[in-house]
């Protein structure tokens, strides 16, 4: 079992509750960084690690035993310390580009919290778990954070299940059939897109994409997606700036009420 499987990182999970997102993910990165300690071959103190992270021993004790649920061999020296079982190699800690992007996507959600300090500890936690990104996954990962944006972020539940698929065709450039009902209407229109880069408003997320039917840039409430396919048919990078979107398109009530 991997740390990501103890931690079990969606996208659901991290638009739930910021504060206990944001603990998570400040937990993870100290577990990340104490094995990185461990493979040191030095008997580490819970004193010795609840001073440098600035944590209590009991804290401590805690994430010794989320490190042992994953699989990690750790042992404890009475009086000493804990260290790993000799001759124990630590496999690579890896995110997906699903995960990653789940990550990015809760910078910006989490960015709407009024307290500062808040979301400065979020975003120093984020900075300690992209440096084990893989390069493919963090290039990917800083295309996505260049198209999204959120407005308004409200705590819903959410009525979708497209949105980690879309954020994977946008940042590889695959073109996507959707099923698309707009509102009050029975119909259900088949499309052929490239998405471009997309926004949250009022917890309703909005795609926005080329519609090769209109030939002109649309704007697609994911929730009313009814059913999608990512096509292996790549689109030429349009450079999509979604801050020029907005100054040329003001935002306003009109794309999420479609």
């Amino acid at each position: 079992m991997s740390l990501l499987m103890v931690f079990q990182l969606r996208s659901f999970d991290i638009c739930a509750d910021f504060k206990l997102y944001t603990y998570v993910m400040t937990q993870l990165a100290r577990l990340i960084s104490i094995l990185t300690l461990l493979r040191s071959k030095r008997l580490l103190t819970a004193t010795e690690l609840a001073e440098k992270y600035n944590v209590s021993v009991r804290t401590i004790y805690r994430d010794i035993r989320k490190l042992e649920e994953a699989g990690v061999p750790v042992y404890t020296i009475e009086g000493r310390g804990y260290s790993l079982i000799e001759n124990y190699t630590i496999a690579p800690v890896q995110f997906t580009e699903k995960q990653a992007n789940a990550l990015i996507t809760a910078e910006h959600i989490i960015n709407q919290s009024k307290d500062a300090s808040f979301v400065n500890d979020f975003k120093e936690a984020l900075i300690k778990i992209k440096s084990v990104f893989k390069t493919s996954v963090q290039e990917k990962s800083e295309i996505l954070s260049d198209k999204i944006h959120v407005f308004n972020w409200k705590l819903e539940e959410t009525a979708s299940n497209a949105l980690s698929e879309i954020q994977i065709a946008i940042t590889n450039f695959n073109c996507v059939e959707i099923h698309y009902k707009k509102a009050n209407d029975y119909q259900i229109s088949i499309r052929k897109i490239e998405p471009c880069a997309m926004y949250s408003t009022d917890n309703k997320w909005i795609l926005i994409a080329w519609c090769h039917l209109r030939n002109e840039l649309r704007a697609f409430r994911v929730d009313r997606i009814q059913s999608f396919k990512i096509l292996e048919e790549k689109f030429e990078d349009r450079k999509f700036n979604i801050s020029d979107y907005f100054r040329k398109h003001p935002y306003t009530t009109h794309d999420f009420n479609r």
